[in-house]
């Protein structure tokens, strides 16, 4: 007996009893469910209001429907207090679409009327809303790291350049450098990868800290799992070694699996991978596997001498594809596993030089059907060593003196990880590439949406 007024969109809508009303199933993007509404053709020109696509503002009663209906309850119209029509021409249909269709460049920008990817946008809401409340109830500082960087965290080169001097064109120094002297900065910028370097000055002053903000990656990757923009979770952790960073990264997951769980269910029951609950319950409740590198790699060759194959090879001192990854979590332990002590050769200058100096106190989390979910690790707080770490992977000292500073003046143990959100969210059901995870997304081939 409610009087309310809606405002939403028409997912479907048929006219009745010839031409005398109408139900319309609106959606207001707050949920996955639909209102039924029930408009008499006294009331509004029904043929306006049937139109998959139209946006409807109305006024009226929620009743209970008759029994038998499928429907909790209904809305009996009043007043129709706006209509928006829409085009014959509206490309999204009424009968559900997949995933490749979703993914047209032409209806990127209408993506997010469809069910799948209104749901993904509550779920990505509620999983940044969850990072949140983790992290303050553990007495964590959100800092906002830049932007716009002059250092190459990862040491990778992969980086995407800012510049004001493109329209002039680019002034070469002596021929082949590029001399940045008259651009902005007066220096080389680049678009960050990481915040990491950043926060480990704010962790080195006011404790254990976190950055929550987009990264880029001019990576050269036609594959589905690779993106060139997006958000990174990165806890910095004071007096922290590399069994504590392991703990903070399983208490994380399993915090965010649970958070799903309550708030998410009506949602995940609209994807395709009817599992996904199940799988959640199991990383949330059960504790993580933990094998160093070197145990891992003698799993995998086990496996090879009995019969499995890879498409990588594999052998000590290789970065674990994929399918070895998708091997220990779903074939060997069936759970999440987490890795730790990676070969120094394959992980960054700034992870801890282990004792046998072959090894660095790197981990990674792995997690069934996603694969790598998190990076860390302890932090190289030794100056000789780091010092040595960036020359040994041919960096350049200068850019880095400030980093430096933080070993040279009152150097602290600590630790951290970074999480790419877009594969957190396919801790919930499975999606094949992460572009779908984003209202629009940018891959290497795709063209912005503005």
């Amino acid at each position: 007996g409610q009087r309310i007024r809606v405002l939403g969109w028409v997912k479907t809508g048929r006219e009745q009893g010839k031409g005398t009303f109408a139900f319309l199933e609106v959606n207001d993007g707050s949920c996955p469910a639909n209102l039924q509404v029930i408009v008499d053709s006294a009331m509004a020109n029904l043929g306006s209001l049937v139109a998959t696509g139209a946006s409807v503002k109305v006024e009226g009663l929620l009743v209970a429907p008759p029994v038998g209906k499928k429907q909790r309850i209904e809305l009996r119209l009043e007043k129709v207090l706006h209509v928006g029509p829409v085009d014959p021409a509206y490309p999204i249909p009424k009968t559900q679409l997949s995933l490749e269709v979703l993914r047209d460049h032409n209806h990127i920008h209408l993506r997010p009327r469809t069910n799948m990817i209104s749901a993904i946008i509550r779920i990505r809401d509620a999983l940044a809303f969850a990072t949140h409340s983790f992290f303050h109830e553990n007495e964590f500082r959100l800092i906002h790291t830049p932007i716009i960087t002059t250092s190459d965290c990862e040491g990778a080169g992969e980086m995407f350049r800012v510049t004001t001097m493109v329209g002039e064109g680019i002034p070469q120094k002596d021929g082949k450098k590029i001399d940045y002297a008259a651009d902005f900065f007066g220096r080389q910028a680049f678009l960050t990868v990481s915040g990491q370097l950043q926060l480990e000055t704010c962790a080195c002053a006011v404790g254990d800290v976190y950055t929550f903000g987009p990264s880029f990656r001019a990576e050269h990757s036609h594959t589905s799992r690779h993106l060139a923009e997006f958000w990174m979770v990165e806890p910095e952790i004071v007096d922290a070694d590399i069994q504590d960073v392991m703990n903070w990264a399983e208490a994380y997951v399993k915090y965010m699996s649970q958070w799903l769980i309550d708030k998410c269910c009506d949602d995940m029951e609209l994807m395709a991978d009817k599992g996904c609950i199940d799988r959640l319950r199991m990383v949330a409740s059960t504790p993580f596997e933990r094998i160093s590198y070197t145990e891992a790699v003698k799993i995998l060759e086990e496996a090879v001498k009995g019969g499995k194959k890879f498409d990588n090879k594999v052998e000590w001192g290789i970065d674990l594809a994929s399918e070895h990854e998708r091997f220990l979590t779903e074939n060997e332990f069936q759970k999440p596993v987490i890795v730790y002590n990676y070969p120094k050769g394959i992980k960054a200058f700034y992870m801890r030089l282990n004792d046998d100096s072959k090894t660095v106190a790197a981990m990674d989390v792995l997690v069934p059907k996603v694969g790598e979910l998190i990076g860390g690790s302890q932090r190289e707080e030794r100056y000789e060593v780091i010092k040595e770490r960036i020359l040994e992977m041919g960096l350049p000292l200068k850019p880095y003196e400030w980093y430096l500073d933080l070993r040279r003046f009152g150097t602290v143990k600590h630790s951290g990880f970074g999480l790419g959100f877009e594969q957190c969210c396919c801790l919930r059901p499975a999606l094949t590439t992460l572009e779908t995870l984003f209202p629009s997304q940018d891959t290497q081939e795709e063209q912005i949406c503005n």
